[in-house]
């Protein structure tokens, strides 16, 4: 069977994962790229960071991105859902809040999914007062589209 997801099931499979593939035009072309994401589903955003570099420069000039996430158990069982969002750099105040949310959500849906506890996570808050700090970035929502395919 094969069939789309709603609106409530997208939500759940962006909640249930952290890593995704991101998508942003540079030069008239889509790149794309891993990311590692939080969910926040009171604002309906994704937040992420970023060392300075191409991805934050297109952005910047672009700010259409689209986000990819999928739950592939084999060829006939998978749920992906694809974001569509604009991009929206945070500054210092927000940027470390959100960093912060970033880091603890990211550390729950590891431990739920794995049981496992990462602390090397609770370094990034850290980060954002550093020299080298992180541009921390959320994509706001605008549209999310998903599928399934299952043999249950």
């Amino acid at each position: 069977m094969r069939r789309n997801l709603d609106e409530k099931e997208c939500a759940a499979l962006l909640k249930q994962n952290y890593i995704g593939r991101l998508a942003y035009i540079s030069g008239g072309y889509p790149h794309i790229v891993p990311i590692t994401y939080f969910y926040d589903a009171d604002t309906n955003t994704l937040t992420s960071y970023s060392s300075e570099g191409h991805k934050i420069q297109e952005m910047r000039k672009n700010p259409s991105v689209c986000l990819s996430i999928d739950n592939i158990t084999s060829i006939s069982n998978w749920r992906s859902v694809l974001v569509q969002g604009t991009f929206e750099e945070l500054s210092r105040i927000d940027a470390k809040h959100m960093l912060h949310e970033f880091s603890e959500g990211v550390k729950e849906v590891i431990s739920e999914n794995y049981g496992k506890n990462p602390k090397c996570i609770s370094e990034f808050s850290a980060k954002i007062d550093t020299e080298e700090s992180s541009i921390v970035f959320r994509i706001k929502i605008n549209e999310l589209a998903g599928k399934l395919r299952s043999t249950d």
